[in-house]
């Protein structure tokens, strides 16, 4: 068994949940992390996102990436990450499985659409609305609102990127000042290793996803010297192998010299800022999980890769912008007619606009791909175009 680090989280020192009143019997052999991690294994939001965009729009190929996947993957990254540096690797996992509940349908495109919808209204920020969904909408309890997460699970989430400042989106300034999370320092080193295990996973599985879509090829990959320089060294070792091997290798191979870096990067500002408890990780002033400089630069220009050729594909533009223009439509919709909500919905909508906004953002923001496209089928009796499946 691992030991734990002294500046890992305790869950033997939680500072406890938003409601402390909860019926359900004797606590049984789970610490308070592994509970975080069980409600949202067993929430419908998590479900949901089987069937929302990670990189394509409602795809039919069983090979391809969702936000489940996606979400799996960070966590596999992120508990290897925890166990190496003696964190707790449940909260770990359950930060990671939980970073991207709040995404609406059709990833960014779907975010940029709502955020519009909402101009005048608070706008909507994905981040926030993972807060919101986990403290206020996946309700299953009967004693209060939400999972009742432990402060420390909505600390991360709140905090992975970094401190967060004034203006705060509507919905976390809402939460925050009902369980204030602290948010002008930084998370703990379990929601920080979330964070680059995030980075990890999407700037590799995405190159995987690219290759198979055809939207990236090989040619397009060496001209990146740091892939280049892996790829001439795994034709060395395998001269013989298949190329598709080789390609999965390629990328296998990047997450573990990621991970490595990451290990020895964090190592090193862990002891260089004589960090000796969770009190002094928040206390740093800085993210201590991170890539080294070297790294930093090569994960910088690999992102700017996969924004030219794979992201701002002019294929993917198309599709998002059709994705846009269907989560608008919706959102029109709704609004100039609330009885096409369900009617439990409906009876969530009051008088005042801005909640009445907000509450139809909140029922589209919860659907998955599919589930949009259907809406917006049967709304406006037309099939979305350009939503190209891969």
């Amino acid at each position: 068994m691992t030991l734990r680090a002294p500046y890992a989280c305790d869950p033997d020192q939680s500072r406890g949940r938003e409601f402390t009143l909860e019926s359900g019997g004797a606590r049984g052999p789970r610490g308070v992390f592994q509970r975080d991690r069980d409600r949202i294994i067993h929430s419908i939001a998590f479900r949901r996102l089987r069937h929302k965009t990670q990189v394509f729009v409602a795809p039919d190929g069983d090979h391809y990436r969702v936000r489940l996947t996606h979400s799996l993957e960070v966590a596999q990254i992120g508990r290897v990450i925890a166990r190496a540096l003696g964190l707790d690797e449940d909260l770990t996992e359950a930060l990671c499985l939980a970073h991207d509940i709040g995404h609406p349908p059709f990833g960014h495109a779907g975010e940029d659409a709502l955020k519009a919808a909402l101009a005048d209204h608070g706008g909507f920020d994905h981040n926030a609305n993972t807060l919101r969904v986990l403290m206020r909408l996946e309700s299953p309890y009967i004693e209060h609102d939400g999972l009742n997460l432990t402060w420390e699970m909505l600390e991360g989430l709140a905090k992975h990127n970094g401190p967060v400042h004034a203006p705060l989106p509507w919905a976390l300034a809402e939460l925050d000042a009902a369980f204030p999370l602290d948010l002008a320092s930084h998370a703990s080193l379990e929601a920080q290793v979330a964070a680059i295990s995030d980075d990890i996973a999407y700037d590799n599985h995405d190159i995987d996803d690219g290759l198979r879509a055809g939207f990236l090829t090989l040619d397009d990959l060496l001209e990146l010297p740091s892939l280049a320089a892996q790829w001439r060294a795994i034709e060395t070792r395998h001269p013989a192998a298949p190329r598709d091997r080789l390609l999965r290798e390629l990328v296998r191979g990047q997450i573990g010299v990621m991970v490595n870096d990451v290990l020895g990067e964090t190592r090193a500002r862990i002891g260089g800022n004589g960090v000796a408890s969770v009190a002094d990780v928040r206390a740093a002033g800085r993210a201590l999980c991170g890539f080294s400089p070297e790294m930093q630069d090569q994960e910088r220009v690999l992102k700017r890769f996969m924004y030219d050729r794979l992201y701002l594909h002019p294929v993917q533009v198309t599709t998002a912008d059709a994705a846009r223009e269907v989560i608008a439509s919706l959102y029109a919709a709704y609004a100039a007619d609330p009885a096409l909500l369900p009617a439990s919905w409906q009876a969530r909508l009051g008088e005042d606009t801005t909640a009445r906004a907000r509450t139809i953002a909140d029922y589209i923001a919860g659907m998955t791909d599919r589930f949009a496209i259907d809406q917006y089928t049967q709304v406006t009796g037309c099939v979305p175009d350009g939503l190209r499946n891969v």
